[in-house]
């Protein structure tokens, strides 16, 4: 069971970063999957815990997630915006909570000239999209 869990965890990142990665208005948008755990105390849920790393003036797509989703910024400044709410630039240090099938309709490095850094943890089940693009 165990050499089955070591082959799972490297595949479920995979799919992710294919998925992630086929979704970014910028090819180069890198995404770590820094854990992705089955929940004991929560039958037919996972954790997962990803970094995302924005380049000087990269965004992502108008999105939204299955699973619930908090985001907390590592470092540089992230403008985010959830629909039905205002656009909001956040600096390190401080969050946000997206509820399951909130529309992220703005993801961005605020800065033109550094990195930015964002830590992401959700709560989905296995089967849910970890990313689906909005159609505008």
């Amino acid at each position: 069971m165990n050499v089955l869990r070591l082959c799972a965890a490297p595949l479920a990142a995979l799919t992710l970063l294919a998925s992630a990665s086929a979704f970014a208005r910028d090819p180069s948008e890198k995404i770590t999957v820094l854990q992705d755990e089955m929940l004991k105390n929560v039958p037919g849920q996972k954790a997962l815990m990803v970094e995302v790393d924005y380049k000087p003036g990269q965004s992502s797509i108008a999105h939204k997630h299955e699973g619930s989703t908090m985001a907390y910024v590592l470092s540089g400044e992230i403008t985010s915006q959830v629909k039905g709410q205002p656009e909001k630039t956040y600096k390190p240090g401080e969050f946000w909570y997206e509820p399951a099938g909130s529309e992220h309709l703005v993801s961005k490095n605020a800065s033109a000239t550094q990195p930015a850094k964002l830590l992401v943890f959700m709560v989905l089940a296995p089967d849910q999209k970890v990313l689906i693009p909005l159609e505008h």
